[in-house]
């Protein structure tokens, strides 16, 4: 049996987690705070009982502050063919377009924040966050959600991928 060292180093810790598959998702906030969104990578179930979701934002950036002040989130699972939209919500294009949400198709709901179209959605009440190392913790109560049933864009090894079948 091969011993490690119990004590990972970020740089090894950041390879590896190159190498983990994910599913891309916009995360969204309305409220008091004001609208944003932003592309996240770390996003989870938590139980269907009550149906609960995580996703973890870097504490202090603006998407992290303003859902804490508005109390709502909303995780967008991007559809494959929606790569455009990541990179609209990583910043990537803010200089010449400052409003993430322009030209976006997005899908009201009164007291919860918008979800994009073409996405599967987990419109979000927060429920709790915990700090952890860089990032904060939002655990959210699904109020709604509802799928695009299409298959998801991933990101592995820093690209976007698709989805291919395995022969059984």
């Amino acid at each position: 049996m091969e011993k490690y060292a119990l004590d990972a180093s970020r740089d090894a810790f950041i390879r590896a987690m190159r190498h983990v598959a994910c599913s891309v998702t916009v995360v969204t906030t309305d409220g008091p705070a004001g609208r944003h969104g932003a592309t996240v990578s770390a996003f989870s179930s938590v139980s269907a009982d009550p149906p609960t979701v995580l996703v973890c934002l870097r504490a202090g950036s603006r998407i992290c502050e303003q859902v804490e002040a508005n109390g709502v989130f909303t995780v967008n699972v991007l559809a494959e063919e929606n790569r455009d939209v990541a990179r609209a919500f990583t910043g990537e294009f803010d200089a010449a377009r400052p409003d993430r949400f322009e030209g976006q198709q997005l899908i009201d709901m009164p007291g919860l924040a918008a979800g994009l179209g073409g996405a599967t959605v987990f419109a979000c009440r927060l429920a709790k966050s915990v700090v952890h190392g860089s990032h904060t913790i939002f655990f959210g109560q699904v109020a709604h959600a509802f799928t695009a049933e299409r298959p998801p864009l991933t990101y592995h090894d820093g690209a976007y991928r698709r989805l291919q079948l395995t022969a059984a």
